[in-house]
């Protein structure tokens, strides 16, 4: 593609402030943030010269990111020039609402254009040294822990099983289609924990490159009470990992789902975990029953958020995180009629969990193709940022630290970039 077809998107560029208004309109926000927010709202294509740029034994281009839906190389996300990270789950092709930006050519240098016009330099993300090598077992390690430029992600389980009850599928997550197809295709949808271990062992001979290690699984709902299953899949790979590191500890995040009490107290005492996330998707009660009815149905809401507070007693305040797919909330059919409207109800609901001691990281919602919500339309960018600087500002009033998914340990959350700022 070397150019983008204006026409089909409507005027959607009269209704709505521009990148350049937004970050007048928000000084003290970062000017990269708000790119990266835009980047990933609207979603990037790339130009035939562009991709000449992309060397695929230098560039990351590994498609499995638990969320991606692309097949053969695409690249896997972007890094601007103050070192944001933008984590991108497909290009911005299937995209119905909005023009994507263009990610072109300048010489030898890559950048992102919209309507012609050059708005910065951009870079590829650099591969692992273990991308192209097998396990014993004869598993291309890509397939098993996927990479951002400072983290390792290890999926542990590709399947998602609030899908096994029709209609309990979150509305704006793929996964559970490809998992879906996985699991009838007769594919491994459970990460074997030696395969992983052996993998994270040769991706730390690459000296300096990770700062993190994040691990999730889709929901596993079985055992003797819902969700142990998960919790011990857990905790056997935690442990496994624990092998490689000096006193068993190491940099870690774990996103699983919002578990008991007495779950929670069993990943504190037998591993070293120090960090846990449990993403609750949307800060409103009746919006989650809509966009989550699985989470709705076996867990619900207000216990989710007990549980979050519960994670807090025991990991402590600055240790606990709940994922927010901000833009969701405004989904047509499902959220709130107006952008006022979420701003302040989520606001309330999310000063509620900072007092509390949990930080809101603000994942900007990207309709995937395979989600229910595929054509749906995200909010302005204006919105976004509105809400990734509210959120900011709880965890300042509330002095919260989050090392453990700040800029360098994740990335994906314009709220958390500003923690460096």
């Amino acid at each position: 593609m070397n150019e983008i077809d204006e026409s089909k998107y409507g005027n959607w560029r009269d209704e709505e402030k521009s990148l350049k208004e937004v970050i007048e309109e928000f000084p003290d926000f970062s000017k990269f943030a708000i790119l990266k927010t835009d980047l990933q709202r609207r979603g990037v294509v790339y130009s035939d010269a562009a991709l000449l740029l992309f060397d695929k034994k230098i560039h990351s281009a590994a498609p499995s990111c638990i969320f991606s839906d692309s097949n053969g190389i695409v690249p896997t996300g972007l890094l601007l020039r103050d070192g944001t990270s933008v984590v991108l789950h497909e290009t911005g092709e299937n995209r119905k609402h909005r023009a994507p930006y263009l990610v072109d050519r300048e010489g030898d240098h890559l950048i992102v254009t919209d309507q012609g016009e050059k708005v910065d330099e951009v870079f590829y993300w650099e591969r692992a040294d273990f991308f192209d090598k097998f396990t014993k077992s004869g598993k291309p390690m890509w397939s098993l822990v996927s990479t951002r430029p400072q983290r390792l992600d290890i999926t542990g389980s590709w399947y998602c099983h609030f899908w096994d009850t029709p209609g309990c599928g979150c509305k704006y997550c793929p996964i559970g289609a490809q998992g879906g197809e996985k699991k009838k295709n007769g594919e491994e949808v459970l990460s074997d924990i030696e395969d992983i271990k052996e993998v994270v062992a040769e991706a730390l001979k690459q000296k300096g490159r990770f700062t993190n290690i994040m691990i999730t699984t889709g929901s596993i709902l079985s055992g003797k009470e819902l969700l142990d299953d998960e919790v011990d899949y857990n905790i056997r790979l935690i442990n496994a990992l624990s092998d490689l590191f000096v006193d068993g500890k190491y940099p870690l995040q774990l996103i699983g789902t919002a578990y008991s009490r007495k779950q929670l107290e069993r990943l504190h005492n037998e591993t070293e975990l120090p960090a846990y996330t449990a993403d609750i998707e949307v800060l409103n009660e009746d919006v989650f029953n809509k966009l989550c009815p699985g989470k709705a149905k076996f867990v619900g809401y207000q216990e989710w958020k007990n549980r979050l507070k519960a994670a807090v007693d025991i990991f402590g305040r600055g240790h606990v995180d709940t994922g927010l797919v901000t833009g969701t909330e405004l989904a047509e059919g499902i959220g709130f009629a107006t952008e006022d409207e979420a701003y302040q109800k989520v606001s309330e609901e999310a000063e509620e969990l900072a007092e509390a001691g949990i930080t809101c990281a603000a994942t900007i919602w990207q309709p995937s193709k395979g989600s229910i919500l595929k054509d749906a339309k995200n909010p302005s960018l204006e919105y976004c940022v509105k809400i990734s600087k509210k959120f900011e500002d709880l965890r300042r009033k509330y002095n919260i630290p989050v090392d453990f998914d700040d800029y360098r340990r994740c990335g994906n959350h314009p709220n958390t970039d500003l923690a460096r700022v």
